[in-house]
């Protein structure tokens, strides 16, 4: 997919490309893992949303869904790395990550499964929305999700989701949109690596069409050459996939957060 063509699609996202830098990559290896430590000993919330559970509530929630199979779940690598550049940018303000607590399988070949997985987590990813709608009003909700993550995170906030006609028979698991009402507590969505629009085509899902109240609000990352996002044919990631926790896209992500607020 060029920049112009990313442009012109009618989700009316931002799309950001960016070449990989190479020199610099284990320093940002190492700066990961020491933020994965100071996410794991800040606020992380790991799917419990009972009463009795309910944490205090932040100025700013990240729900973020992690790539398939990725490590350090419930928020992965790139969750980890995200939350902690939005804390860098919002000084003086709490934020919380919410891991949505998926499987993020790789059992492609099971459809059925693989697809009411994926259901089940965009209805977890709602849930999550509306409960902090309900419970902490004032809290500023950021989306975001990458690869696998991102669809669901898309998936959440869908204008409608439409499935080719050999897909009819999982009708039944396909989730409503997200009432626009709750547009007002979603500040940012944020994708890193999301599948492009020919790669969602060649294995037969619908579309991530993001809805009109959240269009405005939702930005896309994908790194020059990574084939999952950049409009190749369907196919196995390569190692340009792999960078969005160390390239700076994740900073790049929280900036655009702030500018949100």
């Amino acid at each position: 997919m060029t920049q112009d063509a990313a442009n012109r699609d009618d989700s009316n996202q931002h799309v950001n490309f960016r070449k990989p830098r190479r020199r610099g990559l284990i320093t940002r290896f190492g700066i990961v893992a020491a933020s994965l430590i100071a996410a794991v000993s800040g606020s992380v919330i790991a799917g419990d949303t009972t009463a009795e559970a309910r944490p205090a509530c932040s100025d700013v929630e990240v729900v973020f869904a992690r790539g398939t199979v990725e490590p350090a779940p419930p928020l992965g690598l790139t969750g980890l790395s995200f939350v902690e550049a939005v804390r860098s940018q919002l000084p003086g303000r709490s934020v919380a990550g919410y891991g949505v607590p998926y499987p993020a399988s790789d059992q492609f070949g099971n459809r059925l499964k693989f697809a009411k997985t994926v259901a089940d987590e965009v209805r977890t990813t709602q849930n999550r929305v509306k409960y902090l709608a309900a419970n902490c009003p004032r809290t500023k909700v950021v989306l975001g999700g990458y690869s696998q993550g991102a669809v669901v995170a898309g998936y959440a906030v869908h204008a409608g989701l439409d499935l080719p006609a050999q897909y009819k028979a999982y009708d039944r698991f396909v989730p409503p949109p997200l009432p626009a009402s709750l547009s007002r507590n979603v500040a940012a969505i944020v994708f890193f690596g999301a599948p492009s629009d020919r790669f969602i085509t060649d294995i037969g899902a619908p579309p991530v069409r993001v809805s009109t109240p959240y269009r405005g609000k939702t930005v896309r990352y994908c790194v020059a050459g990574d084939t999952i996002c950049d409009g190749a044919p369907v196919g196995g990631p390569n190692a340009l996939h792999t960078l969005y926790a160390v390239n700076g896209m994740t900073l790049d992500g929280a900036r655009f957060v702030a500018r949100r607020m």
